[in-house]
């Protein structure tokens, strides 16, 4: 069982900033990859990154690619989602989740936060 809690949400200005962390419990972290998932009002849950176990591999989805960035701390158990640049389409719940491999489909996570919303103002 892994316990995934997202925080870092909140509501800033169009060009703004935030940074979410995801806090994960378990003593295998780092076998683990870890997604970032958005979902705004009306709409389907969309991949946004995702990165694997050891930090080396990162994905991106083109709505953020060169905005956003995803990192790791093993030792901290937890995954980070830069956000630089935001824009108002970017608000949305975030969810974090684990799964086996990285993926772009939130079907291969089968542990999910319980989200942090982010909302840009324009």
């Amino acid at each position: 069982q892994v316990q995934l809690v997202e925080s870092g949400g909140g509501l800033v200005h169009a060009g703004g900033s935030l940074r979410l962390s995801c806090a994960a419990s378990g003593r295998t972290f780092s076998s683990y990859a870890m997604g970032w998932f958005r979902q705004a009002p009306g709409k389907e849950r969309e991949f946004v990154s995702a990165i694997n176990g050891q930090g080396r591999t990162t994905y991106y989805a083109d709505s953020v690619k060169g905005r956003f960035t995803i990192s790791r701390d093993n030792a901290k158990n937890t995954v980070y989602l830069q956000m630089n640049s935001l824009k108002p389409d970017d608000t949305a719940v975030y969810y974090c989740g684990s799964g086996p491999w990285t993926s772009y489909s939130a079907t291969h996570y089968n542990y999910w936060g319980q989200g942090t919303q982010v909302t840009v103002s324009s």
